[in-house]
């Protein structure tokens, strides 16, 4: 696991210009999945609780219907953005889910 060392603006820019539909809220990187089906966006959150749960990294999941909102802050560095938050935010978008189109 990387160390767990806040990223400067530079690096968080850089970062974040890598992953596709993610945008940074102060210090919480966010995205917001659209699904087919309320239970689509179930079985997508329990997805990604379980590829997060194996990285030790844990997302702030909020289920709606039809979408699913998944957001990564650092806790342990104070609240910050840290190389786990973009390192989880790859593996989930890495989830071969239905989406809606």
């Amino acid at each position: 696991m990387p160390k767990l060392v806040p990223l400067n603006e530079m690096e968080i820019n850089a970062r974040i210009s890598q992953l596709s539909g993610w945008a940074r809220e102060e210090m919480i990187l966010k995205k917001t999945y659209l699904m087919d089906t309320y239970m689509a966006g179930l079985a997508f959150a329990s997805a990604v609780g379980t590829v997060c749960e194996a990285m030790d990294h844990h997302p702030m999941l909020l289920i709606g219907y039809k979408r699913v909102t998944v957001s990564f802050t650092t806790d342990d560095a104070g609240g910050t953005l840290t190389e786990n938050d973009f390192n989880a935010a790859a593996a989930v978008d890495a989830l071969k889910y239905p989406r809606a189109k």
